[in-house]
């Protein structure tokens, strides 16, 4: 059933439908009741705190109105702002009544219809939103449970944690362009064994220096390393020798490598600790497996997938995700005037992201995307540019995904190379 399209939604509104504009706050919140006809109930709106005492008092303002006007449908409608909706969507869902969004952006665009006057205030902005609402301008939040709320939840983290792990290495690269520019030309990798010994014991030039080849290539011994030795050690200390690093504060920068090193070790270990929870949690979902055996799709593509969109059977058809990814392309033509098309970029950026990083994985790792990437850029009729080109390649992923979840088949790379028209191959 295609519930989610505006014709559906303005016929779910009918003579019992009530119908609550809710403007929401961080810790006050404000609605006003209309009906079907923008017919308002009230003369004021109803203010309500953001706690269960506050929750309680609008459910019973609400049944108030229902029984006095003869009303068997709730529909509450919000803006999303921010964090602060979560509480109230979730107790209005127990409850047996479904809110719905209205795009905030919407909301500031319609509000100057009534009065022509761009002010903003508590009274204003419910009865904007029940207008939206009425006119089937919303749409259904996704509130996960089980299973899907857990993986949303790690799945978080996870970002978080990589994203810590990321803004600490770039500061010890920072660092070493501040301190010892010349050890990437030793160490390459930041985690190398070796290099965080030594590391450890000598963080500056001036420390490398004072150790001498014959006290590096101790530390390595002591530790019984294999695969570093005097060679090594000889580099390491004429890099330090040369440095042109800086020789200010020794003791802060002795401090700040440290507590970065530190950091992005406990990062590290989170990441790692994250994706195989995440793993295992996969294992619960349907046909993810099926996923995961497509070359160039890891956990991290089908966790991301799965986290964003929750219970993919939802969905009516893959359209609606690349919609919701902000893939939806965008024309711009007017008259004679025909644009260059561009993607929406409205959506969950998060699922957006994920998918473009997935296709560059699959170009990358898999022949049959890698070709289906050759042949968009290169195809005589509208060729596409790379970023184009890989953007296509997300939208076939979302489509491919979709098919893998919902009917349970096995990815066949023939069948989707086949699904590519080549007229000029055809014709040759």
């Amino acid at each position: 059933m295609k519930y989610n399209t505006q014709n559906a939604k303005i016929a779910s509104i009918d003579e019992k439908t009530l119908i609550v504009g809710i403007d929401i706050g961080s810790e006050t919140h404000f609605a006003r009741a209309f009906d079907w006809r923008n017919y308002e109930y009230t003369r004021k709106p109803f203010e309500f705190s953001n706690n269960e005492a506050g929750f309680q008092t609008f459910k019973a303002w609400i049944e108030e109105l229902q029984e006095k006007n003869g009303k068997s449908v709730v529909i509450p409608g919000m803006e999303p702002t921010g964090h602060y909706w979560f509480a109230l969507g979730k107790f209005l869902q127990d409850n047996g009544m479904k809110p719905v969004h209205v795009n905030p952006h919407h909301v500031k665009k319609s509000k100057e219809l009534d009065d022509n006057n761009p002010n903003k205030n508590d009274r204003k902005d419910p009865k904007t939103i029940a207008g939206l609402v009425n006119e089937g301008r919303f749409s259904y939040p996704y509130i996960p449970t089980g299973i899907y709320a857990e993986i949303r939840g790690l799945s978080n983290l996870r970002f978080q944690a990589q994203e810590g792990l990321t803004r600490a290495k770039n500061r010890i690269a920072r660092w070493f362009s501040i301190y010892f520019p010349e050890y990437k030309d030793v160490y390459r990798d930041l985690k190398a064994v070796s290099g965080r010994m030594v590391l450890q014991v000598a963080p500056l030039p001036e420390d490398i220096r004072k150790l001498g080849v014959e006290g590096v290539n101790r530390i390595w011994r002591d530790a019984k390393l294999r695969g570093a030795g005097r060679k090594r050690a000889k580099t390491l200390v004429s890099a330090a020798e040369h440095s042109v690093g800086s020789k200010e504060a020794p003791e802060a920068a002795r401090m700040e490598l440290r507590n970065l090193l530190n950091d992005m070790d406990v990062y590290a270990s989170r990441v790692e600790e994250l994706l195989g929870m995440i793993g295992e949690k996969l294992k619960e979902i349907p046909y993810t497996d099926k996923l995961m055996a497509i070359k160039g799709v890891g956990v991290i593509t089908v966790s991301g997938l799965i986290a964003e969109v929750g219970d993919i059977k939802r969905f009516d058809d893959p359209k609606q995700l690349q919609k919701l990814a902000g893939y939806a392309i965008v024309t711009n033509q007017s008259g004679k005037h025909k644009g260059e098309s561009r993607i929406s970029c409205r959506g969950r950026k998060r699922l957006r992201y994920v998918l473009y990083e997935a296709a560059l994985s699959l170009v990358g790792r898999n022949p049959e995307f890698k070709a289906i990437h050759e042949y968009y850029r290169t195809r005589r009729k509208n060729p596409l540019k790379k970023m184009q080109s890989v953007v296509a390649v997300a939208c076939k992923v979302i489509r491919i995904f979709y098919v893998i979840l919902t009917k349970g088949v096995d990815y066949d790379p023939a069948k989707m190379l086949g699904d590519i028209r080549r007229p000029q191959i055809q014709g040759a």
